[in-house]
């Protein structure tokens, strides 16, 4: 399995906490967030991950140009902000495997990866997303979905309980390639929001542990949750 991991973000929200370090290198008991992230998937048999990095891109490229394991690390660097659609289009054209994993740098969701897979080869589907149940959807905006498949997305702010975007996409190599999208755009925006009735996506409905440590009260919190979800060796 082969993934892109979204690093190359500037963090504002957490830039107060973790001054002068992209949001991945936010050390969790000691060690990159990255790390963490790195280590479950290459746990789970991946054996090719490329980094997307901009924001501070040194920082993450001298962490991590030698990685001591298995797992095979190369970098997409931007020159100029591509927004979270352009990196992965950038990324994808490094990609080897014909469909790849697409994570968030500053999120890990319990995901099992293999089954994911599976299930997006079943249905032979251009776009699989990974779901989380939450007790409140607020912050995330919920997913509405009818067994595996994803109806529509509702705007942050409604509480209650509910799947959100874990921010885990299984998609094919070539996708962002067949559709017509400008050099800078936002995946969420323009290729799940206005193309979710040409995609038809998948939906994998995950469970377990997750965090975003995005803003400042769920990076505290993570500080001793991770490091037990995640032991490093």
């Amino acid at each position: 399995m082969e993934a892109i991991i979204l690093a190359g973000g500037k963090g504002t929200r957490l830039a107060g906490v973790v001054p002068n370090l992209p949001k991945p290198m936010a050390p969790i008991a000691g060690h990159p967030f990255l790390r963490y992230l790195l280590q479950s998937l290459q746990q789970q048999g991946f054996t090719r991950v490329i980094l997307s990095i901009g924001h501070l891109a040194a920082e993450i490229r001298n962490g991590f140009a030698h990685w001591d394991g298995p797992l095979e690390i190369v970098f997409c660097e931007e020159k100029e902000p591509l927004g979270t659609g352009g990196a992965i289009r950038a990324a994808m054209r490094m990609a080897q495997s014909e469909s790849v994993f697409v994570l968030n740098g500053d999120t890990f969701a319990t995901v099992d990866y293999a089954a994911m897979q599976q299930q997006h080869i079943a249905e032979a589907i251009a776009l699989s997303l990974a779901l989380m149940p939450v007790p409140d959807t607020a912050r995330y905006g919920a997913v509405q979905v009818d067994g595996t498949h994803v109806l529509g997305f509702s705007e942050k702010g409604r509480t209650g309980p509910g799947y959100i975007n874990a921010g885990v996409y299984l998609m094919q190599r070539n996708l962002l390639e067949t559709l017509h999208l400008p050099e800078r755009f936002s995946f969420e925006e323009q290729v799940l929001m206005q193309h979710l009735h040409d995609l038809h996506p998948s939906a994998f409905l995950a469970s377990g542990y997750f965090i975003d440590i995005g803003i400042p009260e769920d990076y505290a919190r993570a500080q001793e949750e991770l490091p037990r979800h995640i032991p490093l060796a």
